[in-house]
C-alpha cells in the first residue's frame, strides 16, 4: 500500500531524540550529528520499490556533501516483512546498495512515531543552529513512482533545501509529500495521526 506523508512537526521544530542501532555496530542519536552543519534523516527500508528507487540518491547527497549527514531509519515490522530485518539492512550497506553516513534500527518504530512518519521514503532536513531544527520535511524530487525519472537531476529538490541550509538561509520550499510503501506497523503501533490519513 502507497501513502504519502503528513506533517507532524513544523519547522523550526527540534529533532525528536532517539538512540538507535546502526549496521556499523554504533548506537546514534542525534546528537551523533551535531558537528554537520545539517542533517537528513529518512524514513527508508530494504523492500519498498519507491525506498529502491531512492537509494541510488540518497548514496549520492550522502557522498557530495560532506558538512551533511545522511541518515537511513528502517522502522518496517521486520517479523512481517523479513527482508527490512537487522540482518537484511547489514546485508545491504555490506553490497553497498545503501551507501548513507548510517543505517539505523528503529525496532520499538518510536522514532519513526516521533518524526510523524508516513512512508518509505520519508525525508526530514534539519539545520544545525542552535541544536537542529527542521528546516524542511517533504520529497527528495518529483519522481513520486519507482519507475519514473525526475525533472531535474535525482533528488534536486532536496538538494536545493541542503544548498539553501548551508548557506545560512531559510527554506521557504512549500512542503511537497514524499510518496512510497507506506511505514510497516507491528499490530497496535499505529501512532495517533496514523488515523487522520
Amino acid at each position: 500500500m502507497a501513502g504519502e506523508s503528513t506533517r507532524v512537526l513544523d519547522r523550526g521544530d527540534p529533532a525528536p531524540e532517539f538512540s538507535l542501532p546502526g549496521t556499523d555496530g554504533e548506537t546514534y542519536s542525534p546528537d551523533d550529528f551535531r558537528e554537520c552543519d545539517a542533517l537528513l534523516v529518512v524514513f527508508t527500508c530494504n523492500h519498498c520499490p519507491y525506498a529502491q528507487a531512492k537509494h541510488p540518491t540518497l548514496n549520492a547527497i550522502a557522498a557530495d556533501y560532506d558538512d551533511v549527514a545522511v541518515v537511513g531509519i528502517n522502522s518496517n515490522d521486520a517479523d512481517a516483512y523479513p527482508d527490512d530485518s537487522f540482518a537484511a539492512m547489514r546485508d545491504a550497506v555490506r553490497e553497498g546498495t545503501v551507501a548513507y553516513d548510517a543505517y539505523l534500527r528503529d525496532e520499538s518504530q518510536t522514532t519513526a512515531a516521533a518524526y510523524g512518519a508516513v512512508c518509505t521514503p520519508d525525508p526530514f532536513l534539519f539545520a544545525n543552529r542552535d541544536g537542529l531544527e527542521l528546516a524542511y520535511h517533504g520529497r527528495l524530487d518529483d519522481a513520486q513512482s519507482p519507475d519514473s525519472e525526475p525533472s531535474g537531476e535525482p533528488g534536486f529538490e532536496m538538494r536545493d533545501a541542503i544548498d539553501t541550509v548551508l548557506a545560512g538561509e531559510d527554506v521557504t520550499r512549500e512542503f511537497a509529500p514524499a510518496r512510497g510503501c507506506t511505514i510497516k506497523w507491528k499490530p497496535g503501533n499505529e501512532p495517533d495521526y496514523w488515523g487522520d490519513l
